[in-house]
């Protein structure tokens, strides 16, 4: 079973992000529309996070991305197909030390505005993001043997947040 580990936030996730979007800028190419640094490692008012760099890409064609699995495997990409998101790709580096997680849509899609307004609701309402670090905190001490119960919990808090975020952005439109 995975354990939970958390971090107090560094400076070096957003180092790690950048030396991601070069290297995936350079595999997608002409199919990439935008690429973000999303997740508890993007915002630091949140405080904590597991040290996994969450990347969101948007491309112009989702049935495409299955053309560049080999390509992202070589550097280390493990493609796991939409994994449980229909029209989301999903790659994890790293194995069960995982270092990221990429998620793929096309442009469009409703999961793009979903993360981004996240994240823009929490580097607008510090209060809240540090709320959401210190559960973070609170559940990896609780469950420090078991990931999944972790997750679940702070995904119920998250989920709650999301709600509040999508209020917060209207019709604020992203990609």
């Amino acid at each position: 079973m995975r354990k939970t580990k958390i971090c107090p936030w560094t400076e070096d996730w957003g180092k790690a992000y950048s030396q991601e979007e070069k290297l995936l800028k350079e595999i997608l190419k002409d199919e990439l529309v935008h690429i973000f640094h999303i997740g508890s490692t993007s915002v630091p008012t949140i405080g904590y996070a597991k040290p996994i760099i969450d990347i969101l890409a948007v491309v112009k064609d989702i049935e495409r991305i299955d053309l560049f699995n080999k390509e992202l495997s070589r550097v280390r990409y493990e493609p796991r197909g939409e994994n449980g998101i229909t029209g989301r790709r999903y790659f994890q580096k790293g194995n069960e030390n995982r270092t990221h997680h990429l998620h793929i849509y096309q442009v469009g899609n409703e999961n793009i505005k979903i993360h981004l307004d996240f994240k823009d609701y929490l580097f607008n309402h510090p209060e809240d993001a540090k709320k959401y670090g210190e559960l973070k905190m609170k559940l990896a001490k609780k469950y420090p043997e078991n990931h999944y119960e972790y997750q679940d919990e702070k995904q119920k808090y998250a989920d709650k947040l999301v709600l509040r975020a999508r209020e917060w952005a209207g019709n604020k439109n992203f990609y």
